[in-house]
Formats: C-alpha cells, sequence, structure tokens
C-alpha cells in the first residue's frame, strides 16, 4: 500500500528517499524548514500518513489537524521539537532513529574539544585580520579527565577517541545499568562528583525534566577552575545566563556549543559578545553519511508500523501507546 508522507524541512537524505518511493510512496517536503506555520497549514490541509520530524516544531496544532496521522519519526534522538503529549494523546507512536549519527556527533564533540583547548577560533581571526599571533597559551588534553553525562552510543565513541589521545574518562549515567563493563572509563555514581574532576565536561543526554537546565549556577561551581563545557546534546540542557556569567568571570576556560536553548541564536544573545564561545549550528549529526543514515532509519521505521505495526520499542519515545495497540 502507499502512503503520503511529510518531511519536515527542505530534503531527506538519498537512502530515505530510495526506501520511500521503492514503497510507493508520496512524499511532501517544506517549502521554509523554520516555519511551524506552514507544517500545521499543509497538516491540515493533506491527509498524511506519516511525519519524519527535523527541527521545526511539530506542534500540537499540527498533530490535531491531521486524523490520518498514524506514526511520528524523529530525524535523530531528541523530541523537544515535537508535542509528545499530544501524539500520546492520539495513540501515535513518536520514534527516534537511535545511533544512527552517533559517529558525526563524537567526532563533532571531540574537534570542539579541540578548538577550545587551543582556542583556534582566535588565531584563525587573528590570521583573517593581519596579525601574526603566537601566544603559546593552548591548553593539551592529554593527562586531563572528561567527564560525560550519558554514556550511550556517543558517550562510548567520545570516551574512546579521548582516551586515544591519552585523556582520562568519567561518566555520570543513572540508566546506564550497574553491571554494565565500562572498560577504564570511571562511573561516578552522582553529577557533582563528575562535575568535581571534569576539566572537559561534555553532555550526551536527552532532555527531560530531570535534565533540563541540569547545568546552572550551582553545578557550574562544582567544575574546576578552567574546565571547558561541550555541549553536542539539546541547548535545555544549560542555564545559558549561567553559563555566560562563568565564562565572564574566568572561572571556566571556553564552552563550544553545537546547540542553544532557542534555534537560530538570537542576534543579541549574550554568547555573541562573548569570544570565549564557540557555537556550531546544531550540525552534530549533518554529514552525508548520517544524514542517510538517519534517514533510512526513519523511512523503514515508518514503513514497518505502516505495513505490519511492527516497532522497536527501544526507539519509542512514548511506549504506553503500543499497550493500548
Amino acid at each position: 500500500m502507499a502512503y503520503r508522507f511529510l518531511v519536515t524541512t527542505t530534503t531527506l537524505g538519498h537512502g530515505g528517499q530510495k526506501i520511500l518511493a521503492e514503497a510507493g510512496c508520496e512524499v511532501d517536503y517544506l517549502d521554509n524548514a523554520n516555519d511551524p506555520q506552514e507544517v500545521e497549514r499543509r497538516m491540515a490541509n493533506t491527509a498524511y500518513d506519516a511525519v519524519i520530524s527535523r527541527t521545526v516544531d511539530l506542534t500540537a496544532t499540527a498533530i490535531n489537524a491531521c486524523p490520518s496521522l498514524q506514526i511520528i519519526c524523529k530525524h535523530g534522538v531528541g523530541v523537544t521539537n515535537i508535542d509528545v503529549n499530544a501524539a500520546s494523546e492520539r495513540g501515535i507512536p513518536v520514534l527516534t532513529t537511535p545511533a544512527t549519527n552517533a559517529q558525526s556527533v563524537a567526532e563533532l564533540t571531540i574537534a570542539l574539544m579541540l578548538d577550545a583547548s587551543r582556542r583556534l577560533p582566535y588565531f584563525q581571526q587573528e590570521v583573517a585580520q593581519g596579525r601574526w599571533t603566537r601566544t603559546g597559551d593552548g591548553e593539551e588534553l592529554q593527562g586531563k579527565t572528561l567527564g560525560l553525562v550519558g554514556f550511550g552510543e556517543i558517550g562510548r565513541r567520545v570516551a574512546r577517541i579521548a582516551q586515544a589521545i591519552g585523556m582520562n574518562v568519567a561518566f555520570f549515567d543513572p540508566a546506564l545499568p550497574a553491571d554494565r563493563d565500562t572498560g577504564e572509563v570511571r562511573r561516578c555514581n552522582t553529577l557533582d562528583a563528575l562535575l568535581q574532576q571534569s576539566d572537559v565536561f561534555s553532555l550526551h543526554c536527552p532532555v527531560n525534566d530531570k535534565t533540563r537546565l541540569m547545568i546552572n549556577a550551582t553545578t557550574l561551581a562544582l567544575l574546576p577552575a578552567g574546565a571547558i563545557i561541550i555541549n553536542t546534546a539539546r541547548g535545555e540542557l544549560i542555564d545559558e545566563a549561567a553559563l555566560a556569567a562563568a565564562l565572564e568571570s574566568g572561572h571556566l576556560r571556553a564552552a563550544a556549543l553545537d546547540t542553544v536553548a532557542k534555534e537560530p541564536l538570537a542576534a543579541d544573545h549574550p554568547f555573541r559578545a562573548l569570544p570565549q564561545v564557540i557555537i556550531t549550528p546544531h550540525i552534530g549529526g549533518s554529514t552525508p553519511q548520517a544524514l542517510d543514515a538517519v534517514a533510512q532509519s526513519a523511512a523503514r521505521q515508518c514503513l514497518e508500523w505502516l505495513d505490519a505495526k511492527q516497532i522497536n520499542r527501544f526507539a519509542c519515545v512514548n511506549p504506553q501507546v503500543l499497550n493500548k495497540e
């Protein structure tokens, strides 16, 4: 049976396009990938069976405007842009595509770590402005401790690369079973214990009621002086005003962020005035390889549900709706 899909961006990875085309599906894309009202208009006027959701908001208005909708799959893992409660009330599963972009996000995490520790954006700017500044104030990472919040697929890959360059690695992840073998990576039983030993502190966890704003004035104060913060997870994990204050005071050396609480970053955001902040526009999973893998996973999972009500429960963020099925 052919189905109709809405992809809430302007394109989809070739592998995902191919899977949907071979299944005879009709696929619509947005004209403006940042306009939630376009999503709402389209879903109010077209009988979609499935939505592959990128980063634009998928609101309750949009979900409830489309009575035919049967499945939503996030193109990635973070679902803060999707009104999951609205989907659950309709009995619609919301899926993610775990591990598909893990390598790309892990590699960007390491790149940001190196950029921040060696102050590469500053030196690039110096050269661009005609100067040849050779200050020796970059920091080696060898021997320093990397603290990871979250030890899932991305966290484990980051740990392996960090260990290869001589870093010590510790993590905090209350969701990881106590008997899981973590090799030479040390487990911390509390976030506070991890913070106190982290020369570099990197976030790799989802946003929920327990983690939202977990990095705030109180927790930032626990980091060693001169620490670096990396965030390739979700901006809502950090109290941005508190982070700006910790950077301005000199307590932290730098922050390297691939995501902020409200994207795109506002023109008057305090981070723009801080040379210690490196910001990339949420590109952790945006490599051709990762985008293709995510697209394939999203397309396959939607079709499996539409065709046979088969689902990967580990990828479902509202599994209570499956019990109703």
